[in-house]
Protein backbone atom coordinates (compact mmCIF):
# COMPACT_ATOMS: atom_id res chain seq x y z
CA UNK A 1 0.00 0.00 0.00
CA UNK A 2 2.83 2.32 0.83
CA UNK A 3 4.90 2.02 -2.70
CA UNK A 4 1.04 2.06 -4.36
CA UNK A 5 0.42 5.72 -2.13
CA UNK A 6 4.08 6.72 -3.02
CA UNK A 7 3.73 6.08 -7.21
CA UNK A 8 0.17 8.24 -6.77
CA UNK A 9 1.57 10.71 -5.26
CA UNK A 10 3.96 10.98 -8.07
CA UNK A 11 1.93 10.91 -10.81
CA UNK A 12 -0.60 13.64 -8.36
CA UNK A 13 2.72 15.85 -8.74
CA UNK A 14 3.66 15.43 -12.34
CA UNK A 15 0.29 16.40 -13.07
CA UNK A 16 0.19 19.32 -10.83
CA UNK A 17 2.98 20.74 -12.51
CA UNK A 18 1.58 20.50 -15.89
CA UNK A 19 -1.49 22.23 -14.36
CA UNK A 20 0.71 25.03 -13.42
CA UNK A 21 2.10 25.38 -16.81
CA UNK A 22 -1.30 25.96 -18.45
CA UNK A 23 -1.92 28.74 -15.39
CA UNK A 24 0.94 30.41 -16.26
CA UNK A 25 0.44 29.86 -19.85
CA UNK A 26 -2.81 31.67 -19.69
CA UNK A 27 -1.38 34.47 -17.76
CA UNK A 28 0.88 35.19 -20.81
CA UNK A 29 -2.07 35.27 -22.95
CA UNK A 30 -2.40 39.02 -21.35
CA UNK A 31 0.62 41.40 -23.24
CA UNK A 32 0.24 43.98 -20.38
CA UNK A 33 0.85 41.56 -17.96
CA UNK A 34 4.25 41.23 -16.17
CA UNK A 35 4.53 37.59 -16.89
CA UNK A 36 4.22 37.72 -20.75
CA UNK A 37 7.71 39.69 -20.89
CA UNK A 38 9.64 36.93 -18.41
CA UNK A 39 11.13 33.77 -20.24
CA UNK A 40 9.27 31.04 -19.67
CA UNK A 41 11.27 28.74 -17.69
CA UNK A 42 11.99 31.40 -15.19
CA UNK A 43 8.67 33.28 -15.03
CA UNK A 44 7.15 29.57 -14.23
CA UNK A 45 9.26 29.07 -11.86
CA UNK A 46 8.11 32.61 -10.12
CA UNK A 47 4.73 31.70 -10.60
CA UNK A 48 5.40 28.31 -9.06
CA UNK A 49 6.83 30.16 -5.73
CA UNK A 50 3.96 32.36 -5.35
CA UNK A 51 1.25 29.64 -5.44
CA UNK A 52 3.15 27.99 -3.02
CA UNK A 53 2.27 31.31 -0.88
CA UNK A 54 -1.27 30.96 -1.89
CA UNK A 55 -0.51 33.93 -4.18
CA UNK A 56 -2.89 33.52 -7.08
CA UNK A 57 -2.88 37.24 -8.41
CA UNK A 58 -4.57 40.47 -7.81
CA UNK A 59 -7.79 41.43 -9.47
CA UNK A 60 -8.48 44.89 -11.12
CA UNK A 61 -8.72 46.65 -7.54
CA UNK A 62 -5.65 45.41 -6.62
CA UNK A 63 -6.88 42.97 -4.01
CA UNK A 64 -5.92 38.94 -4.16
CA UNK A 65 -7.73 37.37 -6.52
CA UNK A 66 -7.48 34.48 -3.93
CA UNK A 67 -10.26 36.09 -1.87
CA UNK A 68 -12.80 36.40 -4.62
CA UNK A 69 -11.95 32.39 -4.53
CA UNK A 70 -12.38 31.85 -1.40
CA UNK A 71 -15.67 33.76 -1.22
CA UNK A 72 -17.45 32.01 -4.12
CA UNK A 73 -15.81 28.08 -4.23
CA UNK A 74 -17.56 27.27 -1.13
CA UNK A 75 -21.03 27.50 -2.74
CA UNK A 76 -19.45 25.21 -5.60
CA UNK A 77 -18.24 22.60 -2.79
CA UNK A 78 -21.63 23.06 -0.99
CA UNK A 79 -23.52 22.31 -4.50
CA UNK A 80 -21.51 19.43 -5.67
CA UNK A 81 -21.40 17.98 -2.14
CA UNK A 82 -25.49 17.78 -1.28
CA UNK A 83 -25.76 16.65 -5.38
CA UNK A 84 -23.31 13.86 -5.26
CA UNK A 85 -24.61 12.65 -1.62
CA UNK A 86 -28.27 12.64 -3.92
CA UNK A 87 -26.81 10.39 -6.48
CA UNK A 88 -25.51 7.70 -4.11
CA UNK A 89 -28.41 7.66 -2.15
CA UNK A 90 -30.54 7.37 -5.44
CA UNK A 91 -27.81 5.51 -7.57
CA UNK A 92 -26.83 2.88 -5.46
CA UNK A 93 -29.93 1.09 -4.34
CA UNK A 94 -31.56 1.11 -7.95
CA UNK A 95 -28.21 0.08 -9.42
CA UNK A 96 -28.23 -3.10 -6.98
CA UNK A 97 -32.20 -3.45 -7.53
CA UNK A 98 -31.22 -3.31 -11.50
CA UNK A 99 -28.10 -5.98 -11.05
CA UNK A 100 -29.98 -7.94 -9.19
CA UNK A 101 -32.74 -8.51 -11.46
CA UNK A 102 -30.58 -8.44 -14.46
CA UNK A 103 -32.11 -9.44 -17.62
CA UNK A 104 -36.01 -8.95 -16.06
CA UNK A 105 -38.20 -6.15 -16.56
CA UNK A 106 -37.04 -4.50 -13.60
CA UNK A 107 -33.94 -4.43 -14.94
CA UNK A 108 -34.89 -3.02 -18.40
CA UNK A 109 -37.40 -0.38 -16.65
CA UNK A 110 -34.57 1.07 -14.67
CA UNK A 111 -31.57 1.09 -17.10
CA UNK A 112 -34.38 2.81 -19.53
CA UNK A 113 -35.16 5.70 -16.90
CA UNK A 114 -31.20 5.93 -16.58
CA UNK A 115 -30.61 6.17 -20.32
CA UNK A 116 -33.51 8.88 -21.07
CA UNK A 117 -31.85 10.49 -17.48
CA UNK A 118 -28.26 10.70 -18.79
CA UNK A 119 -29.71 11.85 -22.38
CA UNK A 120 -31.91 14.85 -21.34
CA UNK A 121 -30.09 18.25 -21.73
CA UNK A 122 -29.42 19.73 -18.39
CA UNK A 123 -30.43 23.21 -19.29
CA UNK A 124 -33.79 22.04 -20.95
CA UNK A 125 -33.82 19.68 -17.46
CA UNK A 126 -33.03 23.24 -15.61
CA UNK A 127 -36.07 24.81 -17.23
CA UNK A 128 -38.75 22.44 -16.65
CA UNK A 129 -38.23 21.89 -13.13
CA UNK A 130 -37.85 25.90 -13.10
CA UNK A 131 -41.54 26.10 -14.78
CA UNK A 132 -43.13 23.27 -12.63
CA UNK A 133 -42.21 23.69 -9.27
CA UNK A 134 -41.06 27.30 -9.18
CA UNK A 135 -43.54 29.30 -11.67
CA UNK A 136 -46.68 26.81 -11.52
CA UNK A 137 -46.38 25.38 -8.48
CA UNK A 138 -44.45 28.22 -6.34
CA UNK A 139 -43.02 26.02 -3.84
CA UNK A 140 -39.34 26.49 -4.52
CA UNK A 141 -37.45 29.71 -5.48
CA UNK A 142 -36.51 30.29 -9.12
CA UNK A 143 -32.91 31.57 -8.56
CA UNK A 144 -30.37 32.01 -5.73
CA UNK A 145 -28.34 30.98 -2.63
CA UNK A 146 -31.18 32.50 -0.52
CA UNK A 147 -33.79 35.44 -0.34
CA UNK A 148 -32.28 39.15 0.28
CA UNK A 149 -34.36 39.14 2.87
CA UNK A 150 -31.85 37.26 5.28
CA UNK A 151 -28.77 38.82 5.96
CA UNK A 152 -26.30 35.74 6.56
CA UNK A 153 -22.41 36.70 7.63
CA UNK A 154 -19.80 34.65 5.72
CA UNK A 155 -17.94 32.44 7.80
CA UNK A 156 -17.34 29.55 6.02
CA UNK A 157 -18.70 30.02 3.13
CA UNK A 158 -21.22 27.34 3.39
CA UNK A 159 -24.72 28.84 3.75
CA UNK A 160 -26.39 25.67 5.60
CA UNK A 161 -23.00 26.33 8.05
CA UNK A 162 -23.24 29.72 8.06
CA UNK A 163 -26.85 30.05 9.06
CA UNK A 164 -26.32 27.29 11.69
CA UNK A 165 -23.37 29.27 13.01
CA UNK A 166 -25.30 32.74 12.80
CA UNK A 167 -27.13 34.19 16.50
CA UNK A 168 -30.01 35.69 14.28
CA UNK A 169 -33.28 35.98 15.53
CA UNK A 170 -34.41 34.01 11.99
CA UNK A 171 -31.94 32.18 11.65
CA UNK A 172 -34.67 28.72 11.55
CA UNK A 173 -36.19 31.19 8.77
CA UNK A 174 -33.16 31.42 7.30
CA UNK A 175 -32.28 27.94 7.36
CA UNK A 176 -35.21 26.86 5.41
CA UNK A 177 -34.86 29.44 3.11
CA UNK A 178 -31.49 28.14 1.99
CA UNK A 179 -32.59 24.69 1.76
CA UNK A 180 -35.49 25.50 -0.31
CA UNK A 181 -33.02 27.04 -2.90
CA UNK A 182 -30.99 24.52 -2.69
CA UNK A 183 -33.49 21.79 -3.79
CA UNK A 184 -33.35 22.41 -7.70
CA UNK A 185 -30.00 23.06 -8.21
CA UNK A 186 -28.83 19.94 -6.33
CA UNK A 187 -31.68 17.92 -8.60
CA UNK A 188 -29.74 19.27 -11.61
CA UNK A 189 -26.83 18.70 -10.97
CA UNK A 190 -27.07 15.36 -9.66
CA UNK A 191 -29.18 13.64 -12.41
CA UNK A 192 -26.08 13.26 -14.49
CA UNK A 193 -23.76 11.39 -11.76
CA UNK A 194 -27.08 9.26 -10.63
CA UNK A 195 -27.23 7.73 -14.02
CA UNK A 196 -23.46 7.01 -13.35
CA UNK A 197 -23.83 5.43 -10.32
CA UNK A 198 -26.46 3.33 -11.43
CA UNK A 199 -24.56 2.35 -14.30
CA UNK A 200 -21.46 1.33 -12.43
CA UNK A 201 -23.32 -0.56 -9.37
CA UNK A 202 -25.16 -2.43 -12.16
CA UNK A 203 -22.39 -3.57 -13.55
CA UNK A 204 -20.27 -4.74 -10.44
CA UNK A 205 -23.70 -6.68 -9.28
CA UNK A 206 -23.87 -8.39 -12.18
CA UNK A 207 -20.66 -9.55 -11.79
CA UNK A 208 -20.38 -10.61 -7.96
CA UNK A 209 -24.08 -12.34 -8.21
CA UNK A 210 -22.30 -14.55 -10.61
CA UNK A 211 -19.79 -15.55 -8.15
CA UNK A 212 -19.15 -19.06 -6.24
CA UNK A 213 -19.80 -17.99 -3.04
CA UNK A 214 -23.19 -16.30 -3.81
CA UNK A 215 -24.24 -20.36 -4.78
CA UNK A 216 -23.17 -21.43 -1.10
CA UNK A 217 -24.63 -18.66 0.37
CA UNK A 218 -28.20 -19.68 -1.83
CA UNK A 219 -27.87 -23.50 -0.95
CA UNK A 220 -27.49 -22.38 2.85
CA UNK A 221 -30.83 -21.22 2.80
CA UNK A 222 -30.32 -17.03 3.09
CA UNK A 223 -32.49 -14.73 1.36
CA UNK A 224 -31.93 -12.78 -1.43
CA UNK A 225 -31.97 -9.15 1.14
CA UNK A 226 -29.46 -11.61 3.25
CA UNK A 227 -27.08 -12.56 0.21
CA UNK A 228 -27.04 -9.04 -1.15
CA UNK A 229 -26.46 -7.22 2.25
CA UNK A 230 -23.69 -9.83 3.25
CA UNK A 231 -21.77 -10.68 0.26
CA UNK A 232 -23.30 -8.81 -2.62
CA UNK A 233 -22.96 -5.28 -1.71
CA UNK A 234 -19.60 -6.04 0.33
CA UNK A 235 -17.90 -7.23 -2.90
CA UNK A 236 -19.44 -4.64 -5.18
CA UNK A 237 -19.08 -1.87 -3.63
CA UNK A 238 -15.20 -1.10 -3.07
CA UNK A 239 -14.22 -1.78 -7.07
CA UNK A 240 -16.09 1.27 -7.85
CA UNK A 241 -14.65 3.82 -5.23
CA UNK A 242 -12.20 5.34 -7.73
CA UNK A 243 -14.62 5.67 -10.32
CA UNK A 244 -17.27 7.33 -7.82
CA UNK A 245 -14.19 9.62 -7.18
CA UNK A 246 -14.11 10.73 -10.75
CA UNK A 247 -18.01 11.94 -10.60
CA UNK A 248 -16.19 14.69 -9.43
CA UNK A 249 -15.16 16.02 -12.84
CA UNK A 250 -18.57 15.39 -14.43
CA UNK A 251 -20.11 17.44 -11.20
CA UNK A 252 -17.48 20.48 -11.67
CA UNK A 253 -18.06 20.36 -15.50
CA UNK A 254 -21.83 20.79 -15.16
CA UNK A 255 -21.89 22.99 -11.90
CA UNK A 256 -20.84 25.97 -14.20
CA UNK A 257 -23.71 25.60 -16.25
CA UNK A 258 -26.47 24.99 -13.21
CA UNK A 259 -24.87 28.02 -11.38
CA UNK A 260 -25.27 29.89 -14.65
CA UNK A 261 -28.96 28.91 -15.01
CA UNK A 262 -29.94 28.94 -11.05
CA UNK A 263 -27.83 32.38 -10.19
CA UNK A 264 -25.54 30.12 -7.89
CA UNK A 265 -22.65 32.69 -6.50
CA UNK A 266 -20.02 29.71 -7.31
CA UNK A 267 -17.13 29.25 -8.79
CA UNK A 268 -18.50 28.10 -12.08
CA UNK A 269 -20.56 31.24 -12.58
CA UNK A 270 -17.92 33.36 -11.68
CA UNK A 271 -15.46 31.60 -13.97
CA UNK A 272 -17.61 32.15 -17.02
CA UNK A 273 -17.82 36.17 -16.18
CA UNK A 274 -13.99 36.32 -16.13
CA UNK A 275 -13.70 34.47 -19.51
CA UNK A 276 -16.43 36.90 -20.64
CA UNK A 277 -14.25 39.54 -19.10
CA UNK A 278 -11.34 37.96 -20.61
CA UNK A 279 -10.30 38.33 -16.92
CA UNK A 280 -6.59 36.17 -17.75
CA UNK A 281 -5.47 36.67 -13.58
CA UNK A 282 -9.38 35.32 -12.52
CA UNK A 283 -9.34 32.54 -15.35
CA UNK A 284 -6.06 31.13 -14.23
CA UNK A 285 -7.15 31.19 -10.69
CA UNK A 286 -9.95 29.43 -11.73
CA UNK A 287 -8.36 26.80 -13.46
CA UNK A 288 -5.78 25.86 -11.41
CA UNK A 289 -8.61 25.61 -8.07
CA UNK A 290 -11.35 23.38 -10.32
CA UNK A 291 -8.47 21.25 -11.08
CA UNK A 292 -6.57 21.12 -8.63
CA UNK A 293 -9.72 20.15 -6.75
CA UNK A 294 -10.38 17.43 -9.01
CA UNK A 295 -7.09 16.19 -8.62
CA UNK A 296 -7.16 15.44 -5.50
CA UNK A 297 -10.04 14.05 -5.53
CA UNK A 298 -9.35 11.67 -7.84
CA UNK A 299 -5.94 10.67 -6.37
CA UNK A 300 -8.28 10.44 -2.62
CA UNK A 301 -10.76 8.14 -4.31
CA UNK A 302 -7.76 5.91 -5.45
CA UNK A 303 -6.43 6.00 -2.60
CA UNK A 304 -9.20 4.66 -0.92
CA UNK A 305 -10.21 2.19 -3.33
CA UNK A 306 -7.28 1.08 -3.25
CA UNK A 307 -7.28 0.53 0.75
CA UNK A 308 -10.50 -1.51 0.58
CA UNK A 309 -9.75 -3.20 -2.50
CA UNK A 310 -6.08 -4.92 -2.87
CA UNK A 311 -6.91 -6.28 -6.45
CA UNK A 312 -6.85 -2.50 -7.06
CA UNK A 313 -3.38 -2.16 -6.50
CA UNK A 314 -2.39 -5.87 -8.09
CA UNK A 315 -4.20 -4.24 -11.36
CA UNK A 316 -2.13 -0.72 -10.97
CA UNK A 317 1.11 -2.72 -10.53
CA UNK A 318 0.24 -5.06 -13.73
CA UNK A 319 0.05 -1.86 -16.07
CA UNK A 320 2.95 -0.46 -14.44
Amino acid sequence: MLIYTIRRLNLFIITLAILTMIGFSILRLDEASAWSNQPFWSGWLSYIEGLALGNLGLNQNGVPILHEVMMVFPATLELCFFAFILSLFVGIPLGTLAGVKRGRFTDTLISSITILGYSIPLFWLAMLLILMFSLNLGWLPVAGRYSLLYEIDHVTGVAIFDVLLSDKPYRSEALSDVIRHLVLPTLVLAMAPTTEVIRLTRASISEVMTQNYIKVAQTKGLSMFEIVRRHGMKNALPPIIPKLGMQFSTMMTFAMLTESIFNWPGIGRWLLNAIADQNYVAIQAGVITVASFILLANILSDLAGAAVNPLVRKEWYAIK
